[in-house]
């Protein structure tokens, strides 16, 4: 909120002012305002109460709410203007209501002026006194017009001033209105038309279309990739001058074209291309964004560059604006995930995906509550050996309507909302609970261990340690006998706040698995920077072996890697006997996957835990 300097005492009952709104908040913030700034208020709630109340007394300029019960500000209006004592007074309305058919309304019925809520309080302050001084002007020209009609032949030279000076009052009226209709249809940064003006030309590109066949528009949904990252680093000031360069080469790609450019708000355009043949040519469009987009923009005396993610949808079949946006966003948002910087053309499966896609995301919010996930487990098995050392434990999830679903189907959209927090957190706790259970029931001269998985965003939480430290705390697990296991990328992506994580870790015991090794960085740097303990083998490198001898390669290369550095190594995936012996040969420690045994549910994995060094003669079913 912006302070206000206290009013100048010559500024004292400025004029007289009535305030109309059934929100008593807005009325006392309203007269708090005005009053301060030398003007007279009288408020009332509703249009019966200010109909009495300016045939009590007229005031200089009525502010008009439009939404109220009983009678509308426009019927208010329409009455104040119907009464030849009443229609001279100034109407300046207040709302919520920001489109253009509620401005052009207020206009129709005789408003002067629009100010929508929330109030900016230097826009109403300005807006009032502009009217005020108007209302003036036009008493005082009203005066002079009854003295030029008693004196017409006397004073034929002040009439032609008076004239004059109405002249050029109505001439800077019409100048004002015509500036704040711009302001109504136009973006303040950019100057592109805005929401309200391109959603009245995609109605009217719709009529068109129901009219003649033939015709055939589309819309352009635009999202600047890596927008964010510079408007953080570089600031807001610089973020403003970037998207206003935005804003003028994707003008440059409708020169000659027949459409518009149009900022939703924020880092989102949407281009209207009139008059296509058909969707190549809308692609064409995208490829030319795509193209200024790549050249450098210089800002800060730096170049930065962007890209963008752009959802194509045709015209044609539509009924309603919004869906044409909304389709349009669908199909950027596919664009976005499959990579950035590329088009997409919307098809019809993809608003069914994200139907589908929003339903799970509220599934997702209820599924913990409702104690609808679960854990089974893997063993994992010193291949030398064949014994049984521990278990890695993986989520579930048991959907009311759509029964058992993998991490495949859930995970993505738990980590995109934020949820996979919560939900790795009782992961960690179920696992914990479990693995003490599991140790006091069957007691082992090895102790079990127990592998778990940490997101991205786990990882990169400030109270991890501290949410791990009361976990074992209140599951009586011993640190030393937990695993995590995170991926390259999660850690190399929070390199700076991996190091003191990952000190944290190896200061309580518990050992750090590289999940999926050989898919990500795969760089000797890191593993001399990090306490790693584990690296496990991914499955596409082991179900190779044996056939792919580049594979075997890598896979021995890694091996040869960890057994230099110290590190264990875990091979996942083993599903047959001649990848298990071509394992042991290539001197692998340690492995998993179907040949042992599936991932188990809490009974299975009790009984094979009971077998002890029989376990593996034993059929194991999930």
């Amino acid at each position: 909120m912006t302070s206000l300097s206290p009013p100048d005492p010559a500024l004292e009952s400025k004029g007289n002012i009535l305030v109309v709104d059934d929100t008593l908040a807005n009325l006392r913030l309203l007269e708090s305002l005005l009053t301060g700034q030398g003007y007279k208020v009288r408020k009332v709630l509703s249009g019966p109460m200010a109909l009495t109340a300016v045939q009590t007394a007229a005031p200089d300029l009525i502010l008009l709410d439009i939404n109220m019960p009983q009678m509308s500000g426009y019927q208010v209006c329409e009455r104040l203007k119907a009464d030849p004592t009443t229609q001279g007074i100034p109407v300046i309305f207040i709302s919520a209501l920001d489109d253009t058919f509620n401005k052009v309304k207020a206009f129709a019925v005789g408003g002067v002026d629009y100010i929508p809520k929330p109030f900016q309080f230097e826009e109403v302050l300005a807006r009032v006194e502009n009217q005020l001084n108007i209302r003036r002007m036009q008493q005082k020209l009203q005066e002079l017009n009854a003295q030029l009609e008693q004196r017409v032949e006397q004073r034929t030279a002040q009439l032609q001033l008076a004239n004059h000076a109405l002249q050029r009052e109505i001439e800077e009226r019409k100048r004002i209105q015509e500036q704040l209709l711009h302001r109504v249809l136009h973006d303040s940064l950019t100057d592109l038309p805005n929401r309200t003006q391109l959603m009245k030309r995609l109605e009217d590109n719709l009529s068109r279309a129901k009219q003649n066949r033939e015709y055939e528009f589309a819309v352009l949904f635009i999202d600047c990739d890596r927008f964010k990252v510079i408007n953080d680093s570089l600031g807001h000031s610089a973020g403003d001058q970037l998207l206003i360069a935005v804003a003028r080469r994707m003008q440059d790609c409708l020169q000659g074209s027949l459409g518009l450019l149009a900022r939703l708000g924020g880092d989102e355009f949407v281009m209207l291309l009139e008059h296509i043949r058909d969707v190549e040519q809308a692609k064409q469009y995208a490829e030319q964004i795509h193209q200024q987009l790549q050249k450098p923009f210089t800002l800060a005396q730096q170049d930065v560059f962007l890209n963008a993610s752009v959802g194509i949808v045709l015209g044609e079949g539509y009924e309603q604006a919004e869906h044409l946006l909304r389709d349009a966003d669908t199909a950027m948002y596919q664009a976005k995930s499959s990579g950035k910087g590329r088009y997409q053309v919307f098809e019809s499966v993809m608003y069914t995906q994200a139907i589908n896609r929003l339903q799970l995301e509220t599934d997702l919010r209820h599924a913990l509550e409702r104690q609808e996930f679960f854990l089974v487990y893997q063993p994992l098995v010193q291949l030398m050996s064949g014994e049984m050392v521990g278990f890695e434990a993986l989520i579930r999830w048991e959907h009311p309507q759509q029964g058992r679903l993998s991490p495949a189907k859930f995970i993505p959209a738990a980590e995109e909302t934020g949820l996979i927090v919560p939900i790795g957190e009782w992961v960690l706790r179920a696992a914990c609970q479990q693995l003490h259970r599991w140790q006091q029931h069957y007691p082992r001269s090895r102790p079990l261990t127990m592998n778990v998985n940490l997101s991205a965003r786990q990882f990169a939480q400030a109270e991890l340690m501290g949410r791990i430290d009361q976990i074992l705390q209140e599951t009586g697990v011993i640190s030393s006998h937990l695993k995590v296991e995170i991926t390259e990328s999660t850690m190399m992506d929070n390199a700076e706040s991996a190091t003191t994580t990952l000190s944290q870790l190896r200061a309580r015991q518990i050992e750090l698995c590289i999940d999926d090794f050989g898919t990500g960085y795969s760089s000797l740097s890191y593993l001399h920077r990090f306490p790693v303990q584990t690296l496990k083998i991914d499955r596409s490198f082991v179900s190779q072996v044996g056939v792919n001898a580049e594979n075997i390669g890598i896979v021995r290369a890694i091996i040869a890697l960890a057994d230099n550095l110290g590190i264990q190594v875990v091979a996942e995936g083993i599903e047959t006997a001649a990848q298990l012996s071509q394992l042991k040969v290539l001197g692998c420690q340690y492995g998993q996957g179907y040949f042992f045994s599936p991932p188990l549910d809490q009974e299975a994995a009790e009984r094979i835990i009971g077998l002890g060094s029989d376990w593996r003669l034993q059929p194991q079913v999930s």
